[in-house]
C-alpha cells in the first residue's frame, strides 16, 4: 500500500480553471462587443467586473503559494502562469477602455476578426488549464494557442497597412494603429500564458 505524507494541494487545479474560465469569459465578453457594437458602455463595465474578479483569482493564487508546504509545480511557474494570464484579461480590458475613449463609432472588420482570434485562444487555454492536473493531451491546445497568435500577426500587419493603403484620416489611422496594438498585446499575451503550461507540463513529466 502507497501513500502521500505530503499530499499536493488540489486547490490550484481549481484556481487555475477558475481563472482560465474568467478570462474566456473576458475575451468571449470582447469579441460580443465588438461583433454587435451595442450596449458597448455595458460591455465595458463587465469586462472590467471579470478583470476585478481575476485579480482576486489571483490573490488566492498567491496566498496559497505562501500557505502551501508543497506544491503541485515550482512556485516560480506557478506565479509566472498567474501573471501570463492576469496579462491577457487586462489586455482585454485595455481593448474594450481604448475602443470607448477613441470614440470609435464602428469597428473595422479585422478587428472582429482579432477578438474572435483572442476568444478562440481563451477555449484553448481553458482546455489546457482543465487538463493540468493529469498532464495529458494538452499538446493540441497549446499548439492551436499559438497557431492563432500566428494567424493574428498576419491579420494585423493587413490591417495596419490598409489604414495607410485606403486614405483613412490621419486621426484615424493613429487610433486603429492603437487598438490594433492593444489586441496583438493581448493575442500575445495568450500565447505567453500558453508557454507558461507548456514549461509547467515538460517540468513535471
Amino acid at each position: 500500500m502507497t501513500f502521500r505524507l505530503l499530499p499536493k494541494d488540489i486547490r490550484f487545479f481549481e484556481l487555475f480553471v477558475a481563472d482560465g474560465e474568467n478570462l474566456h469569459a473576458a475575451a468571449t465578453r470582447l469579441h460580443e462587443m465588438v461583433s454587435t457594437y451595442q450596449n458597448v458602455d455595458e460591455h465595458v463595465v463587465e469586462i472590467q467586473r471579470l478583470e476585478k474578479a481575476g485579480d482576486e483569482i489571483d490573490r488566492e493564487i498567491n496566498r496559497r503559494l505562501e500557505d502551501a508546504f508543497i506544491t503541485p509545480f515550482d512556485r516560480e511557474d506557478i506565479h509566472e502562469l498567474t501573471v501570463r494570464l492576469d496579462d491577457v484579461v487586462d489586455g482585454i480590458q485595455a481593448v474594450a477602455e481604448t475602443l470607448v475613449i477613441y470614440d470609435i463609432a464602428k469597428p473595422t472588420e479585422e478587428a472582429r476578426e482579432l477578438t474572435r482570434i483572442l476568444a478562440a485562444q481563451s477555449v484553448e487555454l481553458l482546455a489546457a488549464l482543465r487538463k493540468l492536473d493529469g498532464l495529458k493531451d494538452m499538446d493540441t491546445h497549446l499548439v492551436m494557442v499559438h497557431d492563432l497568435e500566428h494567424e493574428a500577426d498576419g491579420l494585423s500587419r493587413a490591417a495596419i497597412g490598409r489604414l495607410f493603403r485606403d486614405g483613412t484620416a490621419p486621426i484615424d489611422v493613429i487610433k486603429w494603429r492603437d487598438l490594433y496594438r492593444e489586441l496583438e498585446n493581448a493575442i500575445d499575451a495568450a500565447e505567453d500564458a500558453a508557454e507558461a503550461i507548456e514549461r509547467m507540463f515538460h517540468k513535471a513529466t
